[in-house]
């Protein structure tokens, strides 16, 4: 195996991990209920993420968090998250982008499970 460092390695964890996901029993609905039709859109936008973030190719603009915002998801629901996504990087790659990967994907699934949190508890 190698390490992550083209479009077509992200693209490969990508479409391997939103496979998985549309798929899980658990948050699979969850997606599946948001993106609907659309996944091919939200495929291209995860390239465009991941890219950027793994890659250092700015080719990601936007915000990533507020489609988020009022998920119906909970902690378990970011555990199982994070639990496909490093299954996935782990399956194909190894190498120290792959680990930034992952670690990157921890904080972000700790960070949005954190804001969602705070939304839900402060709510009027």
């Amino acid at each position: 195996m190698n390490d992550i460092s083209t479009f077509e390695d992200i693209q490969a964890l990508v479409n391997t991990f939103y496979g998985k996901v549309q798929q899980d029993d658990y948050i699979g609905p969850v997606f599946n209920s948001k993106i609907q039709n659309r996944w091919p859109e939200h495929l291209a936008k995860m390239y465009r993420f991941w890219e950027s973030i793994l890659l250092d190719n700015h080719t990601y603009s936007g915000r990533p968090f507020p489609p988020h915002a009022l998920l119906p998801v909970d902690a378990t629901h970011f555990n199982r998250w994070l639990t496909l996504f490093t299954a996935t990087v782990d399956s194909l790659f190894v190498g120290p982008i792959a680990e930034e990967a992952k670690e990157r994907a921890a904080k972000m699934a700790a960070m949005f499970h954190y804001k969602i949190e705070y939304i839900k508890n402060n709510t009027i």
